[in-house]
């Protein structure tokens, strides 16, 4: 069994690292693209898609350029801050956040273009600044379904495997998350120990769509009510 729960615990954290970083730069682009418009929106809007529809090895190899010591960030992250991305369950959550973000972002997106207009404008005649008005007047309005992106960019980080690998590597104890476990004792013949990481997995991730889905009905339910 503890061969389980350390994957599942490492898999855990770099979900939960992954999903907050993915809700606030989700957050911060939906509520830009829904309200803003500037030449060039459209292919802003599909590069912050291209996680959703490139392979994640792909994807992975482009972090691995991004965040390596030979890219001018990576070494200036070295060199300047003493801080290594590349085999670390930091360099995971990342590559499970970029991996993660779309969901957030296109929840998030279209619940704020959803939003009445004139209710942004009422606030404007009274003064309020930008700040106040996103989240005083926004973000209470559209909550519910930024909280179903979210959940379904924790259940995504949850199940990330080929950025991952590519970032992070797969060293037990260290960065071996569940996904990464799987494989590994599939690999090695472990029958026994696939079966429980899967069961494990597979539960995770279904009671989270649940979740997300209850939760988007019932922000239907309300909307229709009002």
């Amino acid at each position: 069994m503890d061969a389980a729960v350390v994957p599942l615990l490492l898999t855990l954290k770099v979900a939960l690292f992954a999903t907050v970083f993915a809700t606030i730069l989700g957050i911060g682009a939906g509520l830009v693209l829904a309200r803003w418009r500037f030449p060039g929106r459209d292919i802003v809007d599909a590069f912050l898609l291209l996680p959703m529809v490139l392979p994640p090895t792909v994807l992975g190899y482009y972090l691995l350029v991004a965040l390596g010591r030979s890219s001018p960030f990576g070494a200036w992250l070295e060199s300047a801050l003493g801080v290594r991305l590349i085999f670390t369950w930091q360099g995971a959550a990342i590559a499970a956040a970029v991996v993660a973000f779309p969901l957030v972002f296109k929840g998030a997106r279209a619940a704020f273009e959803s939003i009445d207009p004139t209710l942004e404008k009422a606030g404007r005649a009274l003064g309020l600044p930008a700040t106040v008005i996103a989240l005083r007047i926004m973000l209470p309005l559209a909550w519910r379904a930024i909280a179903a992106g979210g959940m379904l960019a924790f259940a995504r980080a949850l199940g990330e495997f080929g950025a991952t690998l590519m970032v992070a590597g797969s060293i037990p104890g260290r960065t071996q998350t569940l996904s990464l476990a799987i494989y590994e004792a599939v690999q090695a013949g472990d029958d026994a120990r696939a079966n429980v990481l899967v069961l494990i997995a597979s539960g995770a991730c279904v009671l989270l769509l649940v979740a997300a889905a209850r939760l988007v009905q019932r922000g239907h339910v309300r909307a229709e009510v009002l």
